[in-house]
């Protein structure tokens, strides 16, 4: 169908001034706790979870807990199913036009295909160990899974639940973001950089480094106005990118220890870090250059996985009761304190 120019204008300028009114409007302040749901413990006796896919549309929230997957109903809090046979899984990708989720299954070095509907394994794709962040680019219509120690990316076909490449990506992956127009964005935690991938024809096109932030772990970005919101460890700060240069804009904002998760809500205008030490920095885009602290939030240690439901606005972070680090070892120097199985819970913070 042609559209004539002045129809094209009249269509774009909502979505125009819905954007240029998120950015204007005043951050507010009081992000508390809403809720927290308690689950049991995962199969298998240990106490692992990781990220946390919410879909506003279907108002379910996928949940990574070590050996499962549990889904949850958003409004209720209620257990709606789960995804059950895993060996240590990460995270889900979905893909709602064929009725399948994807699930990063690092144990068992596989991507577990599910149906949305049933929530029943309806088949296992070979990929490569350490299997972890993993999303769904609408652009490609391929799902890209991200392997940590083989510094690799596994890309799927989802219609046909295949393999259509392996790409080496120079770097150990951590959290990844589609633009919805065919650019993947990675952090790699070992050369402290940002990848840009063109997920048509599977090649890196830019590298960037993410300094003076080190490490770079979490990862969200504004699709409109171009911007990458990454997350370092080491040193501990967040840092706003321009999405198609690498440049990085402004002063970068301290945060707390292992940071893991960003998120940002294109209607509030606001970026969301939760990190493992138990603090959630809330930010707000004033303008695609210019960004201000709202408030850092007081949650529980290990809350550093975190999704948004775009509906209400409200935050959910999952975490764990944790019991002392081990003895530090030969292969061990550095341990971390261990999650006390069946002590798995969901917090959901709003305003």
């Amino acid at each position: 169908m042609n559209f004539s120019r002045f129809a094209r204008h009249a269509f774009g300028l909502p979505f125009l001034l819905s954007g240029v009114c998120a950015l204007a409007l005043s951050p507010a302040a009081g992000y508390h706790l809403l809720k927290k749901i308690p689950f049991g413990a995962a199969p298998g006796g240990s106490e692992y979870f990781d990220y946390i896919n919410f879909d506003s549309a279907a108002r379910r929230v996928y949940l990574s807990h070590g050996t499962e997957f549990l889904v949850v109903e958003a409004d209720a809090g209620t257990t709606v199913g789960t995804i059950s046979g895993l060996k240590r899984c990460h995270g889900v990708a979905l893909v709602p036009e064929l009725n399948r989720g994807f699930i990063s299954d690092e144990g068992a070095g596989q991507i577990v295909m599910i149906d949305l509907k049933t929530l029943k394994t309806i088949g296992q794709i070979n990929g490569q160990e350490d299997a972890d962040s993993i999303t769904y680019d609408p652009a490609s219509k391929h799902v890209f899974v991200f392997n940590g120690s083989p510094k690799s990316a596994t890309v799927i076909d989802p219609e046909k639940g295949a393999v259509i490449a392996t790409l080496p990506l120079g770097g150990a992956p951590e959290q990844a973001v589609a633009d919805g127009k065919g650019m993947i964005y990675d952090n790699l935690i070992d050369t402290n950089e940002v990848i840009a991938i063109d997920s048509r024809d599977l090649k890196i096109k830019s590298r960037w480094p993410v300094a003076p932030a080190g490490r770079p772990v979490s990862i969200a970005m504004d699709t409109v106005h171009r911007r990458l919101f990454i997350g370092g460890r080491n040193p501990k700060m967040l840092v706003v990118m321009d999405a198609d240069s690498g440049r990085i804009m402004g002063e970068p904002f301290p945060i707390g220890d292992r940071v893991d998760t960003n998120v940002y809500d294109p209607e509030t205008a606001l970026i969301a870090a939760s990190t493992r030490e138990g603090t959630l920095h809330i930010i707000h885009e004033d303008s695609p250059d210019k960004y201000s602290v709202v408030e850092t939030v007081k949650t529980e240690f290990g809350a550093k996985t975190m999704g948004l439901d775009r509906k209400t606005h409200n935050l959910y972070l999952s975490t764990s009761d944790f019991g002392p680090a081990p003895a530090p070892t030969t292969q061990q120097p550095n341990p971390q304190p261990v999650a006390t199985p069946g002590t798995f819970r969901l917090l959901i913070y709003g305003r």
